[in-house]
């Protein structure tokens, strides 16, 4: 699972740092399908199943679905710093538990209801400094002060895409609790970058960049970093009871401010740190109550 958390985290950093390289986030995506879908296609191969599935509605739903949310996810991850966006993503328990109510018919656990809650409080935390209204009058300069130590303005298109992303990556978890009682994991996956790449160069149209050589090897690691995240998270559910195996996906939070800081000499704000905390701690509390 820490494995599985590093390779997201670098995952997350080099689509910024591509995208700082002028390449757009719509390609990001499409590179990111082709070695998905090599991938997924060689290891369907290699169980000798068949490829196209069984519920091929669920399996292009949750391709179509999984698509967007990439999309809006990779939008967050470069518009804003790396902390805040991965913050934002880790909403989706709020989102899935919601979703689950209605379209799987699980009843929400005391657990579910406070991590909804304490989620939704260091959302509100986080956006904030967005809430507050500027003063007609120009502020003194002790006013402006305050201002700059409660926390950053970040862009509304950017929080909206952060937490579109984690409630499109709810519905596709959904989705995806009804197909494991039909197909195969390796299905399941190769359905999204099916579904990615095309919907991603439809979208980019003749807004393609050809990338440098620099910036093509950090379309790769996308997708080798991916898959790392992938195998470390599949091979710990395998091991590891899901419960606890899940709870270890968190450090990823703690991995992407060190990456941020770090590389991209991006300091979180108090406002991310007591926010994104409360998210934290809401999500820990769902997954660990029972133990």
């Amino acid at each position: 699972m820490l494995l599985s958390a590093l390779g997201f985290a670098l995952m997350a950093a080099c689509v910024k740092e591509v995208s700082g390289l002028g390449i757009p986030v719509l390609e990001i995506v499409a590179a990111r399908a082709i070695v998905s879908g090599i991938i997924s296609y060689v290891d369907i191969k290699r169980k000798n199943i068949y490829l196209w599935g069984h519920n091929k509605t669920l399996l292009i739903a949750r391709g179509t679905v999984g698509s967007f949310a990439l999309m809006f996810v990779y939008y967050a991850v470069t518009t804003l710093p790396l902390a805040e966006a991965t913050v934002l993503q880790y909403l989706h328990p709020v989102f899935t538990a919601i979703l689950a109510l209605f379209f799987l018919k699980e009843t929400i656990q005391r657990s579910t209801i406070a991590c909804i809650v304490i989620s939704l409080l260091g959302l509100f935390i986080i956006i904030q400094p967005n809430l507050v209204q500027p003063n007609l009058v120009q502020p003194n300069l002790v006013q402006q002060n305050l201002q700059l130590d409660s926390g950053v303005n970040y862009a509304w298109l950017s929080i909206g895409a952060g937490i579109l992303g984690a409630f499109g990556s709810a519905v596709a978890y959904v989705i995806i609790k009804k197909l494991t009682k039909t197909d195969d994991s390796s299905v399941i996956i190769f359905y999204f970058p099916l579904a990615a790449f095309p919907i991603s160069m439809i979208m980019l149209g003749s807004d393609f960049v050809v990338p440098s050589l620099a910036a093509t090897g950090l379309l790769i690691l996308v997708g080798i970093f991916t898959q790392v995240g992938q195998v470390g998270l599949t091979k710990a559910l395998h091991c590891a009871d899901a419960n606890k195996a899940t709870a270890y996906a968190y450090v990823q939070v703690l991995f992407s401010v060190f990456i941020g800081w770090a590389y991209f000499g991006e300091v979180p704000v108090f406002t991310t740190i007591m926010g994104g905390g409360l998210i934290m701690v809401g999500a820990l509390i769902n997954v660990l109550w029972k133990r």
